[in-house]
Formats: structure tokens, C-alpha cells, sequence
């Protein structure tokens, strides 16, 4: 993995924590972004993107849940606050972030999942996800499966 795709990745770990907080606390975003640059170490992370993301999700909170409600199996609000802050930066990229390539929004939520969710709810933001990527990025899919 190289430099930039690794501070990327990076910033969505960060991004995890920072939602988390933002779920549990209510703090204000900008708040908890000085909080992470202020107490905690943040080696190679791209901070733009970690900023970017803490700020614009809870910003389009409810239009991303409304992207996500589809393809859950529950009210949002009943999902554990990991996975639900990892759902929203699916949601996020998948929406407001075209560059991004929708196997890679996936996989990035996959390994969140399997480093801060539940044992086995990888598979679950992984079914979700690909419910979304359904209706959101469609004709990136058929692009794709034309070949």
C-alpha cells in the first residue's frame, strides 16, 4: 500500500473514533477534530480527509441514513454506534466521493469492521453496503460488468 492510500486509511480509523464520540458525547465535530490533532499522535494520516470526513458526516447525517435505511434490517438507531459511524463513511464515499472506486468503499469498511465492530458484523456492513452501492453508484456497477 502506498503512502497517500495508507494516510487514507488512516484518517478513516481516526474517522471511526471521531464518529464514535461525535454519536456517544454529541460534541461538536470541530471540537473533537482539535481534540484528535491536540492529544493524540496522528502519524501519516491525512488529515484533510479525517477533518473532511468528521465534519461532513454529521453534517448530511440524515441523508446518508436515508441512503443506508434501505438496506438495513433494523432502524439505524438500534445499530451498535461502531457500525454505525462505519456505515456512514460508506455511505459518505459512496455518495460524495466518486473517485473513489465503490469495491475500495467497501473493502475500507470491511477492515474498519474487523478492526473496531463486532466478531461477525463485518458481514453485515459488507451486506449493507453492497445494497447501497446498488442504487448509488449503478451505472459504475454496470460500467463494470460490462468489461
Amino acid at each position: 500500500m502506498t503512502g497517500p492510500i495508507r494516510s487514507r486509511v488512516r484518517a478513516r480509523r481516526c474517522a471511526v473514533q471521531a464518529l464514535y464520540q461525535w454519536q456517544l458525547a454529541g460534541h461538536d465535530p470541530h471540537d473533537i477534530i482539535k481534540e484528535f490533532v491536540a492529544e493524540r499522535e496522528l502519524v501519516n494520516v491525512d488529515m484533510d480527509y479525517f477533518s473532511t470526513l468528521t465534519r461532513e458526516i454529521p453534517a448530511h447525517v440524515q441523508e446518508l441514513q436515508s441512503d443506508l435505511q434501505d438496506a438495513l434490517d433494523r432502524p439505524f438507531q438500534q445499530l451498535d454506534p461502531i457500525e454505525r459511524g462505519i456505515l456512514l463513511i460508506g455511505a459518505y464515499e459512496l455518495r460524495y466521493s466518486p473517485e473513489i472506486p465503490w469495491r475500495v468503499v467497501i473493502n475500507e469498511a470491511i477492515e474498519l469492521t474487523k478492526m473496531f465492530g463486532a466478531e461477525q458484523a463485518h458481514k453485515y456492513v459488507n451486506g449493507v453496503l453492497d445494497k447501497v452501492v446498488g442504487t448509488s453508484r449503478s451505472a459504475e456497477m454496470r460500467a463494470l460488468s460490462r468489461g
